[in-house]
């Protein structure tokens, strides 16, 4: 028994290291929009192994649990993946961060169940694990809940939120330090697990709707981070591999939103204590709203058109309609372009999916920096329900709220389209002077619509 065991730890060591060598090479192929699907199948099949080949150790005692997991957890995203609309695609992914965080939380439970032979670092990492995984869990569920529009997407504060945030995080020490002496004594492992998703609750709501992109990365980063503990704490190799890469990568991604945004993440996770005018900017001028028939007789003659796609083009599902029309205007002798900003929509990647959908060529899209630098040659640009990531107030206007934010210059585009269903306000609750500039029009009504009339129009 012995020796089968030696042989199945040394096999299982050997599939770990394959495994992850293959998460890493599966993380090197998420970085490019051709590549990612290779890079996700690479991935799945790396943890697949994983999860097999931990099933030989010989400490497992039944695989009925086991198997009826796997069988759920399958159907569950089967399910999802077929049934979510591309519209949910962000509450959905915080979710998923959210179970994540929770299976570390339950993983580090497990684990202290006998304590009594466990070292002072082991104790440690398990704290961290329930922590982390506790925060991650109801953190997600707040910002799916703001996602989702269940919860106000603005910041929810009250007086004295600071106070009360610094007593939570000096109550999480204590219970830390209480836990590590005297693990035996349960009390202090169920508060410990309390204090945790009250900080993830308090740790969210006062941020706005508008930052929810960075917070979803930034959770992610938290799962992964949960999951390296929970390893350290399960003695297992592959899983503080895989939660490193997952903290690490979110991370990284984090810092390039928080760029795209020209804020600090310290400002995007406090900013809601900080005091906030109340001053609304006003801004003046004649909104020209133009037919989707007119619009044709523009993009007819077009020679060179960008498009700026955002979350309402995801609302309406007008990315099959835009594909129509880009390969119309191409047989027409135009060029077509897409502009992607890092934040449009609300996760990261949001765009990127909704048009690779669509099948739109990857080669077709361009970064914000890239498009930027050539905007001003683009006979047309057509904004699909795009808003807050082509205000020209983030260049034009010190006193906006999001001045100072990289976005793209959709107004110095010869002639700009802007397909909205009304004038209302984006994600971050700022007005946009880009509707009022000379070269703007406003094709009001469903983007979904307006595209297939301008079809018809090429049709005839």
């Amino acid at each position: 028994m012995l020796e089968l065991s030696a042989n199945n730890a040394l096999l299982i060591n050997f599939v770990y290291v394959i495994a992850a060598a293959l998460f890493i090479f599966g993380l090197k192929l998420l970085g490019h929009p051709s590549t990612a699907r290779k890079g996700n199948a690479l991935s799945s099949l790396a943890m697949l192994l994983a999860i097999v080949v931990t099933l030989l150790d010989l400490n497992i005692v039944s695989y009925q649990w086991i198997i009826i997991a796997m069988i759920a957890g399958s159907l569950v995203g089967i399910y999802a993946a077929r049934m979510i609309a591309m519209t949910a695609m962000p509450e959905m992914v915080s979710l998923l961060n959210g179970i994540g965080g929770l299976a570390s939380l339950f993983v580090a439970w497990s684990t202290v169940a006998s304590p009594a032979n466990m070292s002072l670092f082991i104790l440690v990492v398990t704290y961290l694990a329930l922590l982390i995984g506790g925060v991650t869990f109801s953190g997600s569920l707040v910002a799916w809940g703001k996602l989702s529009e269940r919860i106000v997407g603005r910041p929810i504060m009250f007086k004295g939120q600071a106070i009360v945030n610094l007593l939570v995080v000096l109550a999480v020490i204590a219970s830390g330090v209480m836990f590590v002496l005297f693990p035996e004594q349960n009390q202090y492992l169920y508060l410990a697990i309390a204090l945790s998703l009250l900080f993830g609750v308090m740790l969210v709501i006062p941020i706005g709707g508008a930052d929810m992109p960075v917070v979803i990365s930034l959770l992610n980063s938290y799962s992964g981070l949960a999951a390296c503990a929970a390893g350290f704490a399960l003695h297992n190799n592959l899983l503080i591999v895989a939660g490193s890469l997952v903290g690490a990568s979110g991370i990284i991604l984090t810092q390039i939103m928080c760029k795209a945004m020209n804020r600090s993440l310290v400002n995007v996770l406090f900013s809601g204590f900080q005091s906030v005018s109340n001053e609304k900017m006003v801004i003046e001028g004649e909104v020209k709203a133009l037919s989707a028939d007119d619009a044709y007789y523009v993009l007819e003659a077009a020679q060179s058109v960008v498009v700026i796609p955002g979350y309402g083009m995801a609302v309406a599902q007008a990315q099959h309609a835009m594909k129509e029309l880009q390969l119309l205007l191409e047989n027409n002798g135009a060029e077509v372009a897409y502009a992607i900003h890092p934040v449009a929509g609300r996760m990261p990647g949001h765009m990127n999916v909704l048009l690779a959908e669509a099948d739109v060529s990857y080669e077709q899209l361009f970064e914000m920096d890239e498009i930027n630098k050539r905007i001003e040659n683009f006979d047309v640009a057509i904004v699909i329900g795009a808003n807050d990531v082509v205000n020209p107030a983030a260049r034009e206007m010190k006193g906006s709220p999001i001045y100072g934010m990289p976005v793209i210059n959709a107004d110095l585009a010869k002639n700009v389209f802007v397909l909205k269903r009304g004038m209302a306000s984006g994600f971050a609750g700022v007005d946009n002077p880009l509707f009022f500039k000379p070269n703007c029009r406003m094709v009001f009504g469903d983007a979904k619509e307006t595209l297939n009339n301008i079809i018809r129009q090429f049709d005839k």
